[in-house]
Parts: C-alpha cells; structure tokens; sequence
C-alpha cells in the first residue's frame, strides 16, 4: 500500500510511521483472521471497500470482532459517529485509546500492518549495517569464496569459504530473516572469548542476501564426534576437556550477563585441536536488555529450564540447567536427552521429581555435578564459575 491522505497526495514517512495499524485494503475476511483469538482492544483500521475514501475500525472484544465505519467529511476530517470529530486518523486513534467513547472497548494494542513491518525491518538491517561498517567488520563480497555445505544452523545453510586466504565459515540464510540473522552478527560482535566461535564478518552483497563469516571449526560439532567415535575412541579425559572448555566460555558469557538460551552438544564446535567453542547465538540475549519474545521463539524443550518455558525466565542459571543436559549428552556420547519420554511430557515428569539415570561409566563427580544443575531452584544451582572449579579439579584426577 502506498500510504497517503484523504486527498491522494503522499504521506510523509515521519507521519505514516505513527500509524502502523493503518492497513491497506484487505477484506473483512482477512481482517478477522488478523484479529482472531487476540486479547480485548486490540485493533487495526483499513481501507473501506464499500465507501471509498472511507475507512474502517476493526476492534477486538470479548473474542468477537467489531467493525466501525470511519467517515470521510466533507472538510477532509473523520468521524465514528458524527459527534467526536478529527482532522486526521493518528487523533482519532489517540482519542480512542484514552477512552472508549461508545466502542465496545477502548483502543490498546494495534495489529501492524505487513508494509509497515517490511518498512521496519528495512530500517533494522540499514542500522545494522552501520554499525557493521563503523566497526570495520563489513566484508567485501568478492574477498569471499564460497565452498561446499558443510551443516545447517538456525538461519539456513553453513558453507566452508576462503576469505584472503583463510577458512572460514559461511551461514547462509533462509528467506525473510535477514534481520535475525544481523541481530545474531550484531551479539558475536561483542564476543571476545577463545572459548566461543568467532565472528570474521558480514557480507551483503547488492541484492541483500546476508552471509555472516565465522572462524573455521575444523572437526565439526560435537554430537556428530561422539556419536561416530564412542567410548573406546574418545577417553573421560577429553570428555572432561571438552565440558571445561564449554564451562569457561559460559563463565565469560555469564560475566558479561549474556544468556546464550541454546546451549546443547550440537551447538559446540570442535577446531583442528579437538577444543570445544561454543556456536548459534541466535536465540542469545543481555540480561541487562532482556526480550519479550518467548512466544515468537522456538526454544528446545528437552534443554531448556522449567522456569524458562513455563515463565520465559531466561538467566545464567537457566543456562546452567543446559549445561546439565549437554554434559550428560557428553558422558552418554551424543544420546538425545530424555530417551523414551515423549517431548510434552519432559517438564511433568522433572517437575514430579524425575531425573535421569547417570551415563554408564560416568565420574562421581560429573554425576554429582550433574544434579546440581538440574536443581528446580535456580538460586540453588552453581554459577559457571563454579562449575569451572569443580571441572578442573575433576579433570585433575585424570592427568595425574
């Protein structure tokens, strides 16, 4: 839609931000769907289809919705009811929020519409790559070689590239998340821990497609390297190494308050030395900038903390509880957590007090370590910090 006035002639971008419930015009189908199972007040307006130069107020209440006629005077003002009368939607909008004035309820949260969202996201991407530029991290796309795919991350496709000579990592993306994917480049920008993977860079080439550039890690994730090696291959020392290299960087995270939300053995990378760094910082937010986006995130039931998925309690100690699982993922080489109990009823059984079984062949000491994490309080769980301690002091008892 192209926004304008009464009169036909263009609205400016200042003013067509300020109304981002004005839709264009869609049909009363389509706008209940849009308003369909949403809380009391919610709203939107869109072009009338029986009146033109009309448009109407469609508002939700008491899970039905309601449809409004707004009329276009003669002196270009607007009207619901020939009483309250505006020189323009935006205080029409604001008059309704304050008081119902014979709605059914009064205006609260509007429905943005699809050109606005797409203007937004526009604008997002735009900073982003600011900020990207003045950092000196933006890359030139011909400095890049893309290879052949080697994993999948939350984003879309992982390609091995050379950019100036060095491997690198390439995660491509899928359609219409551009801004999620910048958002993840913009968090590892921040990062600066030899125990978490490495942002090189972004590219965006003229038609915009996004690649984000990460150091090379040589021997893939972990799940796939112990679930090919096993226990004969692969000894309680390196699993201790591994776990304690995990730890530190989460020792950083968690001084930093940074909450990583996707912690588990897939999302841990392997280099040429077998060093374990942690990987996907998609879903990784500051505690000191915390998001309401829990409904909108898909998060993994069988690693995620009780109060996280019940009350979208996100925190270091959510993150240690994650850390539980992975190392038990560890000791059981690669087994998927929770064998036998199926996904929706994980959070029933550990709230009745179930755990699982210790890893065959497991250290007393992981095990111990292990219940700790998983403990329903999170103020009774470690800090990666001690957790750390306690890795090493364990792992010491394996180089001796």
């Amino acid at each position: 839609m192209v926004p304008s006035n009464s009169n036909g002639m263009l609205v400016s971008t200042n003013t067509r931000l300020q109304m981002p419930w004005l839709h264009g015009k869609i049909s009363r189908e389509k706008t209940e769907k849009l308003l369909a199972n949403t809380t009391d007040g919610t709203f939107l307006i869109r072009e009338s289809t029986n009146y033109p130069g009309d448009f109407t107020l469609c508002l939700s209440y008491n899970k039905k919705v309601e449809h409004y006629r707004i009329h276009l005077l003669e002196n270009n003002h607007y009207t619901c009811d020939h009483e309250a009368i505006f020189p323009n939607l935006i205080q029409l909008v604001a008059h309704y929020k304050r008081d119902a004035d014979g709605l059914c309820h009064e205006l609260v949260s509007p429905i943005i519409s699809d050109d606005m969202k797409a203007h937004l996201e526009n604008s997002n991407i735009e900073a982003k790559i600011t900020e990207f530029r003045k950092a000196g991290i933006l890359v030139n796309r011909n400095d890049l070689v893309i290879g052949d795919v080697i994993g999948k991350g939350e984003f879309g496709d992982v390609y091995c590239g050379i950019y100036l000579g060095q491997r690198v990592a390439v995660k491509s993306l899928k359609n219409g998340i551009t801004s999620d994917l910048l958002q993840e480049a913009k968090f590892m920008s921040q990062l600066n821990n030899i125990h978490l993977v490495a942002l090189i860079g972004v590219v965006m080439d003229e038609t915009r497609e996004v690649n984000i550039l990460t150091e090379f890690m040589a021997n893939g994730n972990l799940v796939d390297y112990l679930r090919s090696r096993g226990r004969y291959q692969v000894d309680k020392r390196q699993l201790i190494s591994i776990a304690l290299n995990v730890a530190e960087g989460m020792r950083y995270m968690e001084s930093q308050r940074l909450v990583h939300r996707d912690l588990a053995a897939r999302n841990i990378l392997l280099d040429e030395n077998y060093a374990a760094k942690i990987s996907d910082f998609g879903l990784a937010q500051s505690m000191d900038k915390p998001t309401s986006d829990c409904a909108s995130k898909v998060f993994p039931v069988k690693w995620t903390s009780v109060e996280a998925l019940r009350y979208g309690k996100f925190s270091n100690k959510s993150d240690v509880w994650s850390f539980g699982i992975l190392l038990w993922e560890i000791f059981s080489f690669g087994r998927v957590p929770y064998p036998r109990i199926p996904i929706q009823d994980v959070v029933r059984h550990i709230e009745q007090g179930y755990r699982m079984e210790n890893p065959e062949g497991c250290p007393q000491s992981i095990n111990i370590l292990m219940g700790e994490t998983w403990n329903l309080d999170p103020a009774c769980r470690p800090t990666f910090a001690q957790i750390c301690v306690q890795l090493k002091r364990t792992l010491q008892n394996y180089v001796n």
